[in-house]
């Protein structure tokens, strides 16, 4: 499988060795104010760039005809601009907040339990997301797929990271040297508390997760999440 890197800081040099070692080829690594000359001989790109630039990369690989794996966060706003290109295309995309094997279980364990708590008005839901002071980011965007399914299934209205009101989801947001990722999820009450947990060691499992979802999609069309890539749907 040849392999256009859009993005080539610390997670797409993680990104290049794992997919080495699986036996695939780089053709492109492309770092911010690079060209995308190398990008039609790619089988699939894997994008973990910067916020600003994502949406441009998945523009042109979806145009290009050349499916597309996302794990940049921060750009959001316009995922369903995307989504609708990839659709009119007849294009592949993944677009993943975490691409972790075990990050993909919390989430699975995320949901149920929010399903559960939701009956226990008497537990309070909180967050702490912890990340390297280089993330640009915050909170991140497994913190706020960690939200999203707390709020999908509770009474809260939405997250907040200062300033909560009584009905928001409160992530606090921390940011030290050399962590790559850790999630917790809280629900207190006056005497006691539930808490989950991931914590990464490393950014082996993030890059590791991405090359296998890139290995999944080729041959396709349409646009997947990492429940797809791991049969969890």
């Amino acid at each position: 499988m040849k392999i256009a890197l859009l993005g080539y800081g610390k997670m797409g040099k993680v990104i290049e060795r794992i997919a080495l070692e699986r036996g695939h080829e780089i053709v492109l690594r492309k770092s911010s104010g690079d060209s995308f000359d190398g990008l039609e001989n790619a089988d699939v790109a894997i994008d973990f760039s910067i916020p600003h630039a994502a949406v441009d990369n998945i523009t042109t690989c979806i145009n290009a005809g050349v499916p597309i794996i996302s794990g940049t966060t921060g750009w959001l706003t316009e995922y369903h601009k995307m989504v609708a290109l990839c659709e009119s295309k007849n294009a592949a995309f993944i677009y993943g907040s975490n691409f972790s094997l075990g990050v993909n279980l919390f989430f699975e364990l995320n949901d149920y339990l929010a399903r559960m708590m939701a009956k226990f008005d008497q537990y309070k839901a909180s967050m702490e997301e912890i990340h390297h002071t280089q993330k640009l980011d915050k909170p991140s965007g497994t913190a706020i797929s960690l939200a999203n399914a707390i709020i999908n299934h509770t009474a809260y209205n939405e997250w907040s990271i200062e300033n909560p009101k009584a009905d928001d989801l409160y992530i606090d947001v921390k940011r030290t040297e050399n962590v790559p990722g850790t999630h917790s999820i809280f629900y207190t009450s006056d005497v006691d508390t539930i808490e989950i947990k991931h914590t990464a060691h490393n950014r082996d499992g993030f890059a590791f997760g991405a090359v296998i979802a890139a290995e999944w999609i080729i041959g396709k069309t349409g646009v997947f999440n990492m429940k797809d890539v791991l049969g969890l749907n």
